[in-house]
């Protein structure tokens, strides 16, 4: 997708039915590795980075098929171990395919991951992690090599909380030899989907949701069939559509649970909501005060996905606001785009301030997947006519965003 064209100034109003989360789907696809059969993802989102996976999984030797949403996946005769790395480095997500790889073959090759450019993410937590269980690890021209006779389970403290190192544990873990005690765990909902899903496949997982968690290893998984949740991440994109244009729009499947943060936010910048039978109301007519100092967290804090979308919503709010982004250190990209449409944002370190203004419709560039998103948004309230540059990054997390925001009555165009 070259561009997207966006008409600002309507008020959004209507249904949207919630996709399949991207940030749980490729986690399971992963895990689809450990077991030699079939596993069924029912609701996968079919999106970039779920393509990119299903052909990492297909060069491996993997058989594919989709029906609609449903993903079926066949590992039966996987032989290889090298992850592709021209597909391997679209995505930060590859580099949990080590510990699958690692689980089930005893060996594995994954090119140092890529994805959106909007911090360091080391994954030093990941190596050390799976070192610890026995693996030996080789870092040569751009390539993670990993071998070991036998994974063992070990004892391991995070020093701090990473999704990715959490997952890539638990996957190497749960075929290990013996007992593995991970804790200072992500606690995200995407960790509590992967463990869950193991759990169905046979493996003996405790603590899921926590920051502690017990494997015990198994000889082998079984085939599985799993629904992914729904996504968390476009559900508060599409609140924040809401709130921007002043709408009354109904989320249909949002996963209202794991939204806390989000909801409270929305609440405070005067949004109002209600929940009933799968459904999340929201009335946005007064949805424009200011946000004191929104900060962001680990789950079950605020989502760092979910910073620059917020801060196109405050760019328009009668006062002034703060963030603070605590996760990534250049998730701040957007704000040059956001300014070029008049937003008034002061940064200083990781805090931005942003002042109360209007936004006016002019040429921008994505420059990664939620950045992308937040143009789009900012797009929705802009005098005049936006049009979004380098969109095939909003691709990578969002099924088909332009028609999500045609149902609820924007004026938005592909290239």
């Amino acid at each position: 997708m070259k561009g997207i064209r966006v008409v600002g100034g309507i008020p959004l109003n209507g249904e949207v039915r919630i996709q399949g989360s991207k940030n749980a789907a490729l986690p399971l696809m992963a895990a689809a590795l450990l077991n030699k059969g079939t596993t069924i993802l029912y609701g996968c989102p079919k999106i970039a980075d779920v393509f990119a996976m299903e052909e990492i999984l297909r060069l491996l030797g993997a058989k594919t098929a989709w029906q609609k949403h449903t993903l079926e996946i066949n590992t039966e005769f996987v032989t290889k171990t090298q992850v592709d790395e021209e597909q391997g480095r679209k995505m930060r997500s590859s580099i949990i395919l080590l510990g699958s790889l690692l689980g089930r073959f005893g060996e594995g090759a994954v090119p140092q991951p890529g994805g959106c450019i909007i911090g360091k993410r080391p994954i030093d937590l990941h190596l050390e992690a799976l070192k610890k269980m026995g693996a030996e690890i080789l870092e040569n021209q751009g390539q993670i090599f990993a071998k070991t006779t036998g994974l063992k389970g070990c004892r391991l403290k995070f020093p701090f909380v990473s999704v990715g190192a959490t997952q890539n544990a638990v996957l190497a873990a749960v075929l290990a030899k013996g007992t593995t005690v991970l804790e200072g765990c992500s606690r995200e909902p995407e960790v509590y989907a992967l463990c869950d899903f193991l759990k169905k496949a046979g493996a003996k997982i405790e603590g899921a949701g926590t920051s502690r968690l017990l494997i015990t290893g198994v000889e082998k998984l079984h085939d599985v069939e799993f629904h992914v949740p729904k996504d968390r991440i476009a559900a508060g994109t599409y609140l924040c559509a809401s709130a921007i244009t002043r709408g009354a729009c109904t989320l249909l499947d949002a996963p209202v649970e794991e939204m806390g943060a989000v909801l409270e936010a929305y609440k405070k910048m005067g949004g109002q909501y209600t929940c009933n039978s799968g459904k999340l109301t929201l009335c946005s007519f007064y949805a424009d005060r200011p946000l004191e100092h929104l900060q962001t967290q680990v789950y079950p804090g605020f989502p760092t996905d979910l910073q620059s979308v917020f801060m196109a919503v405050l760019s328009v709010a009668k006062g002034e606001s703060k963030i603070t982004e605590n996760i990534f250190e250049d998730r701040f990209k957007t704000v040059s785009q956001l300014q070029a449409m008049g937003a008034r944002i002061e940064l200083e370190g990781n805090t931005a301030r942003i002042l109360p203004g209007y936004l006016k419709g002019t040429d921008v560039t994505a420059s990664e997947l939620r950045g992308g998103a937040a143009l789009l948004v900012a797009g929705l309230a802009a005098q005049g006519e936006t049009y979004v540059k380098n969109c095939s990054y909003i691709e990578r997390g969002y099924e088909d965003i332009c028609r999500d925001l045609s149902m609820l009555g924007a004026q938005i165009f592909k290239d």
